[in-house]
């Protein structure tokens, strides 16, 4: 749906498990994994975080190490939902009322 409206998706970044440590398996991809061996499970805690951008989706890190910028320096937006699987089904712990 993202590239039917003339935007696209950095394939680079992705969600990610959160643990003892921000950055941990599994990889959760903004797209349809080819693979498809992620299963969601009682207690898993992880992000979706997807990058859309306007041009190209290539992009680069900043010298600070953290900030992602488009090479074609076209507008970009980046959001980050944090989810739990609970027994009742997932529950997104950041969301606003």
């Amino acid at each position: 749906m993202t590239e039917a409206r003339g935007f696209h998706v950095v394939p680079e970044l992705h969600g990610h498990g959160i643990g003892r440590a921000m950055h941990e398996d599994p990889a959760v991809y903004n797209w349809p994994d080819p693979e498809g061996t992620l299963t969601l499970t009682e207690g898993l805690v992880f992000t979706i975080e997807p990058m859309i951008v306007a041009g190209s989706p290539a992009v680069y890190v900043d010298r600070d190490g953290w900030t992602v910028r488009t090479r074609d320096h076209s507008r970009s937006a980046h959001e980050e939902h944090t989810v739990v699987v609970g027994a009742a089904g997932a529950q997104v712990l950041t969301a606003t009322a």
